[in-house]
């Protein structure tokens, strides 16, 4: 897998370069047609394109990067990882931040924290 086939949580393998290739516009058909079981990982869960791309109501994409934000929409939560984590900024001063999961949130005290 390379870095480019990976966005915001999702591997989408060898569809990315295809996307790139494909002609568009393209209708929502025709990319089903091509690229229907095609399957995409992310966190612990697994897709296929038509997974994703079947329930929405767009019949035609003009870009590879519209048929990406409908697989980025499609996916949610479960390609986020751990909810509430960041490594980018501490706590402000004064913030009560708290992961998900934390032992002494209501309702986790089984969940196992990272």
């Amino acid at each position: 897998m390379s870095d480019r086939s990976r966005e915001q949580g999702v591997d989408l393998g060898d569809l990315h370069e295809k996307l790139e290739t494909h002609d568009y516009p393209a209708s929502k058909e025709d990319l089903l047609k091509a690229y229907r079981d095609h399957e995409l990982k992310f966190g612990d869960g697994r897709a296929t394109f038509a997974d994703l791309l079947e329930p929405t109501n767009q019949g035609t994409y003009d870009s590879e990067m519209e048929v990406k934000q409908t697989i980025m929409n499609m996916v949610g939560d479960e390609a986020i990882g751990r909810k509430n984590y960041s490594d980018r900024t501490p706590p402000a001063p004064g913030e009560d931040r708290q992961d998900e999961g934390a032992p002494d949130q209501e309702g986790m005290r089984h969940q196992e924290s990272f």
